[in-house]
């Protein structure tokens, strides 16, 4: 049974209205879709550049969004979602934009390229080749490279912990944090939160599927631990994380034992579960109290991080995130985030 939506969320999703399968409109009318919807109104920066990073198989572009003026403020690498098939700057930047806002960092928006026409691993090739480039290009680029970030949403959030992975695996740049909202770390089709919720607002379980087919094409499901972060043996020495997970979300479950295995590792890793949210409620984050209060506590935390590097390892008091199903998942460390409470209305 689907958890009871957020008042906000079920207006949200009421005025989106009954969206077909995306398998039923196909990929080309997704995409377009998802490129031509209204945008928000975003928080103004104070600049906004595009950039193109060399990649493995040509120029990746790149937007940096300056939230201020200040000199070498801290950078977000950020890895948008679509399920590896669709999305892009320009329709991921109020994510973007608003993630500069709240946290005070410069946001370096990665376009990787999209499957079926580039398979994987081309999206993770592009998303590491960035960040290696952003780290590179700090200095030139007025950036603070010993601040430097990884976040993305649902397929940005596997990529965002991919790199995270990789760097520690081959001695690439220094990661501050990882930031994984609703991500799409796993490939369990077996997991509570999808076989209960195959209908979900925003996601549906034929979706999922969907989506993995189209990145697979007809290869299998893939076992590299950096195209399905859930496959990597070993969490140890992770940059800290903060993952976000939503309660009417199908792949919930997928991010929160993510975060268990984070933490069983060794690894500060700050988890939030916000009631009644379905997947993507970050993508549009001023349409609901939730979302804006999401966006204000993974702001706060990374300003926190990034103002007192160095301490996030040690034993931090624990706390047990309840969401307003009852349902209490595992113990995870907690910095200060309070998922559970009423967002002010």
């Amino acid at each position: 049974m689907l958890p009871p939506l957020d008042p906000d969320a079920a207006d949200r999703v009421a005025a989106l209205g009954e969206l077909p399968p995306m398998r039923s409109r196909g990929l080309a009318a997704v995409r377009a879709g998802l490129e031509s919807a209204p945008l928000p109104d975003m928080p103004p920066m104070a600049a906004i550049d595009d950039l193109t990073a060399a990649g493995p198989a040509g120029p990746i572009p790149l937007r940096l969004y300056r939230p201020t003026t200040e000199a070498f403020p801290p950078v977000l690498v950020y890895l948008h979602g679509g399920g590896l098939v669709m999305g892009s700057n320009h329709s991921f930047q109020p994510l973007a934009r608003e993630l500069a806002h709240a946290s005070g960092a410069a946001v370096v928006s990665v376009d990787y390229r999209l499957a079926p026409e580039s398979p994987p691993p081309a999206q993770f090739d592009d998303a590491y080749s960035a960040t290696e480039w952003v780290a590179a290009q700090a200095d030139t680029l007025s950036l603070d490279a010993g601040r430097l970030a990884v976040v993305g949403d649902s397929a940005g959030g596997s990529l965002a912990a991919a790199v995270a992975l990789a760097a520690r695996d081959h001695c690439g740049p220094k990661i501050a944090a990882q930031v994984l909202l609703y991500p799409g770390l796993d490939r369990d089709m077996g997991t509570t939160s999808i076989t209960s919720m195959p209908d979900a607002p925003m996601l549906r379980h034929d979706d999922i599927l969907y989506m993995h087919e189209l990145v697979d094409q007809g290869a299998g499901a893939p076992r590299d631990p950096y195209q399905i972060p859930a496959y990597a043996s070993d969490l140890r020495d992770l940059p800290p994380a903060i993952v976000v997970t939503g309660e009417c979300d199908p792949i919930r479950d997928w991010g929160e034992r993510y975060a268990c295995r984070l933490r069983d590792a060794g690894v500060q890793t700050t988890l939030t579960r916000y009631p009644g949210m379905y997947h993507g409620f970050l993508m549009r984050s001023d349409a609901t109290a939730r979302g804006r209060l999401a966006i204000a506590e993974i702001g706060a935390l990374l300003r926190a991080k990034f103002r007192h590097l160095g301490t996030d390892s040690g034993s931090p008091s624990q706390r047990t995130l309840v969401g307003s199903s009852g349902e209490t998942p595992p113990t995870i460390d907690y910095l200060t985030t309070e998922g559970d409470r009423h967002a002010d209305r």
